[in-house]
């Protein structure tokens, strides 16, 4: 399914911020080195739902070098930031999310997300877990 976001010009701006917090982030550069060398999450669908910005985003692409297939989503329509879903897009990412939508396309990105059948959720929040 295609990703649905704000604007995918903005990835660059976004994949700036995702490699800055990289730098700051050791336990998640152990763990991805670990799963990207064990494939830890091959064949595995995992839904992540979180405010997402630059640190959440950056787990999602520790999540995806461990071979998983990621989908993300924003927890809270307040606190996601558009070049960094478009960031995440660029870097093979499936994304449903973009700052202040509706409660409609809110509600719709989760069933989205879901429409993958995802293996794992990760939920802060709970909204997407409640939809089970």
């Amino acid at each position: 399914m295609q990703s649905l976001i704000r604007d995918i010009n903005l990835a660059a701006e976004g994949r700036k911020k995702i490699d800055w917090v990289s730098n700051f982030m050791p336990t998640l550069n152990t763990l991805g080195d670990r799963f990207e060398a064990e494939q830890t999450f091959k064949g595995q669908t995992i839904v992540v739902s979180v405010h997402l910005e630059a640190k959440t985003a950056y787990l999602a692409t520790v999540l995806k070098r461990g071979g998983a297939d990621v989908i993300v989503t924003g927890s809270n329509p307040l606190s996601t930031q558009d070049d960094v879903a478009a960031g995440l897009v660029d870097m093979g990412i499936t994304v449903y999310a973009w700052y202040d939508c509706t409660d409609e396309e809110y509600f719709d990105f989760l069933h989205k997300a879901l429409d993958h059948k995802p293996h794992i959720i990760i939920d802060d929040g709970g909204d997407l877990v409640n939809l089970l």
